[in-house]
């Protein structure tokens, strides 16, 4: 990882740094099944894109009860509802596009079934 994105990964992190382990894990995931993937780094956000953003890594926004102390939400947007336990919450941002959150406390969780919803979000933005 070049020291200037190491940098600004630090930075967004500063409030909940616990969590940049899993995030690094994340990001290695993402970039060891997709080799044309740039990652922009915003105040709010991580964005993996592939023409276009596919997968948003981000804090959340104050504390809840029934959440662990310390995660990450990923959201990815495909052309479909996907009906799971894992999401937190979907929404329809535009007629047959939902975005899927879901929170994530342990590397363990970015198994299978989620790596091929990542995959079809990275395809849905690339082809729409």
């Amino acid at each position: 990882m070049p020291m200037q994105r190491k940098s600004e990964i630090v930075s967004f992190f500063s409030k909940m740094p616990e969590v940049i382990p899993l995030y690094e894990r994340i990001e290695e995931k993402i970039l060891e099944r997709f080799n044309d993937v740039s990652i922009e780094i915003k105040h709010s956000q991580i964005t993996f894109k592939s023409k276009r953003g596919f997968v948003h890594v981000w804090l959340p926004i104050s504390k809840m009860k029934s959440r662990p102390e310390y995660y990450v939400v990923l959201s990815f947007g495909l052309n479909k509802k996907i009906e799971s336990s894992r999401i937190a919450e979907s929404v329809e941002t535009y007629k047959n596009r939902w975005m899927h959150h879901l929170v994530i406390e342990k590397p363990e969780e970015l198994n299978d079934e989620l790596l091929n919803w990542i995959q079809e979000a990275y395809l849905f933005a690339r082809n729409h």
